[in-house]
C-alpha cells in the first residue's frame, strides 16, 4: 500500500518511521515533508493547506491511506474533502476537529456533560475580559480560542499579566483570528499529563500517557512553543489512574460527542491535570502531538497502519487493548536560538553521522535541509533527539549524553526535560 503523510515536522518523520516498519506499506510520500525523511519517504511539493492538490495527488497515485499530521488541515476539513471523494484518510472530520479548533466549544462540551474541568468564561471583546479580570482570583489561564500552534495559552499570575495576555491575543492579534475570542479559566494545580487514545466513534482505547514541556526555557519559563520535549509513559499514570481517566474522561467525551451527533474517528489526545480530586481536562488535541509522537511511536508495539484501518472501519471493539513496549522514551528538541519568536536558519548541523551507531537513539528531523550531503538548520525546531530504554531516569541521562555529540550555531535546548520525575517515589519510576 502507498501512504501519504501530510506535514513537514518531527511528528511526521516519526509517523513515517513507524509506518515504514509495516509489512503492508510499500511506499511513503510526505507532503511537503522535510529532507530528514528522505531515507524512508519521497517528498511531494504540496503544502498542507492545499487540500484539493493533496486529494488529486492521492487519487492519481492510488494512495491507500493519507495520514494528517498538523491540526490546521483537520480543522479546515481535509478529511471531509477526502471522504466525499472516496479517498482513504485517517483523522477526524471538521466538526469533530472543532474539539481542538475551538477552546470555547471544548469547554461547552465538558461543561454540558459534566466532564471534570476548570471553571471558565468566554469573551469576545477585550473590555469585558478586562472588567472580569480586575476582580478575578490568580493565577488563571488566558487562552486564544482558535489554533495558535500550541503557543496561545498564557498563565497569568496577576492582573498585569492577564491584561498583557488579553492585549497580545485580542488587540495585537498575535495569533490572528484565533484570538477573536478568548477563554479565561481557573489555573488547576497538579501534575500535567497527556493521554493518547484512538477512537472509531464507538470504542475509545488509550495507547499510553505522555508529558510535554512547552515553555522555551527551563523551569517552564518563557513563552510557550510547539513543544521543547516530552517523555512517555508518565510515571504518574499507573493502571489505576489510566482506568479512572477512561471512566471519567475518555468514554464520557466520546459519549458527549455522540450525543451531539458528532462522529469522531482518529486520534484523541487529551491534556489532563491530575489533581487531589481526580483528573481534570485542560484541552483536547484532534491529532498526533508534536513532540509526543516522537516518544509514542517507538513504544507502540503494533502495526500503525492496521490500527488506522481498524479505526476507520469502526473495528476497535475487536481489540481489548493497544499494546506498547514496557520501555521508556524521552525526546529533547534541539531548536534555533530565538525560537519561537525570531531565529536564523542555514547553519550546518555537525555530528549526525556519529549518532547512527547508537541503537537506543532515534533522531527525528523537524526543520532540516540537505545540501551536498550535509544537513543545515531550516526551522525553529530542528531535531528531536529520542532515546529509548529501561528506566526513565537513565533514559533521560542517555539522551543528554547524545545531545553532546551534535552541534550547530545558536543551538538551544532545555536541560530539564523530565525534571519533575525526580520528585516521584523511586519505585514508581523504575
Amino acid at each position: 500500500m502507498k501512504v501519504l503523510i501530510v506535514g513537514n515536522g518531527g511528528r511526521e518523520h516519526a509517523l513515517a518511521w513507524k509506518l515504514y516498519q509495516s509489512e503492508k506499506v510499500d511506499k511513503i510520500y510526505a507532503a511537503p515533508g522535510n529532507d530528514g525523511m528522505l531515507e524512508i519517504a519521497e517528498r511531494v511539493d504540496i503544502e498542507t493547506d492545499e487540500i484539493e492538490s493533496l486529494a488529486n495527488f492521492a487519487r492519481e497515485n492510488e494512495i491507500g491511506m493519507t495520514v494528517v499530521g498538523p491540526e490546521e488541515p483537520l480543522v479546515a476539513g481535509i478529511v471531509d474533502y477526502f471522504v466525499e471523494r472516496d479517498l482513504p484518510i485517517f483523522g477526524p472530520k471538521k466538526q469533530a476537529a472543532l474539539l481542538e479548533g475551538s477552546k470555547a466549544f471544548a469547554k461547552e462540551i465538558l461543561n454540558k456533560y459534566n466532564i471534570p474541568t476548570g471553571e471558565y468564561e468566554v469573551f469576545t471583546d477585550p473590555d469585558s475580559a478586562l472588567n472580569y479580570l480586575e476582580n478575578a482570583e490568580y493565577p488563571l489561564v488566558v487562552k486564544a480560542n482558535g489554533l495558535a500552534g500550541g503557543k496561545g495559552v498564557i498563565v497569568a499570575s496577576n492582573y498585569q499579566n492577564a491584561q498583557d495576555a488579553v492585549s497580545r491575543i485580542m488587540e495585537d492579534k498575535a495569533f490572528g483570528d484565533a484570538g477573536d475570542r478568548i477563554v479565561v479559566e481557573d489555573f488547576i494545580e497538579g501534575e500535567e499529563v497527556s493521554i493518547f487514545a484512538l477512537t472509531d466513534g464507538q470504542t475509545i482505547l488509550p495507547v499510553t500517557s505522555t508529558r510535554e514541556h512547552k515553555a522555551v526555557f527551563e523551569g517552564e519559563e518563557g513563552p510557550n512553543t510547539g513543544g521543547m520535549g516530552s517523555y512517555s509513559p508518565s510515571p504518574y499514570v499507573d493502571a489505576e489512574v489510566m482506568d479512572q481517566i477512561c471512566r471519567e474522561i475518555l468514554r464520557p467525551t466520546l459519549h458527549a460527542l455522540n450525543s451531539e451527533g458528532i462522529d469522531y474517528r482518529g486520534v484523541m489526545h487529551v491534556g489532563i491535570i491530575l489533581t487531589e480530586n481526580g483528573p481534570e481536562v485542560i484541552d483536547y488535541n484532534a491529532r498526533f502531538g508534536d513532540p509526543e509522537t516522537q516518544v509514542i511511536m517507538p513504544l507502540l508495539a503494533e502495526d500503525l497502519l492496521e490500527l488506522m484501518q481498524m479505526t476507520n472501519d469502526v473495528k476497535l471493539k475487536y481489540k481489548k487493548e493497544i499494546n506498547v513496549y514496557g520501555s521508556d522514551a524521552v525526546c529533547v528538541i534541539l531548536a534555533a536560538a530565538g525560537y519561537p519568536l525570531t531565529y536564523e536558519t542555514g547553519y550546518e548541523i555537525k555530528g549526525l553521522e556519529n549518532l547512527k551507531h547508537h541503537d537506543d537513539l532515534i533522531v527525528f528531523h523537524s526543520g532540516t535541509r540537505l545540501e551536498d550531503g550535509k544537513y543545515y538548520t531550516d526551522g525553529g525546531r530542528v531535531l528531536g533527539m529520542t532515546a529509548v530504554g529501561e528506566g526513565i531516569l537513565s533514559v533521560i541521562d542517555s539522551v543528554y549524553d547524545y545531545i553532546n555529540e551534535v552541534e550547530f550555531k545558536d543551538m538551544h535546548y532545555r536541560t530539564d526535560i523530565g525534571f519533575t520525575i525526580s520528585e516521584v517515589p523511586e519505585n514508581s519510576v523504575e
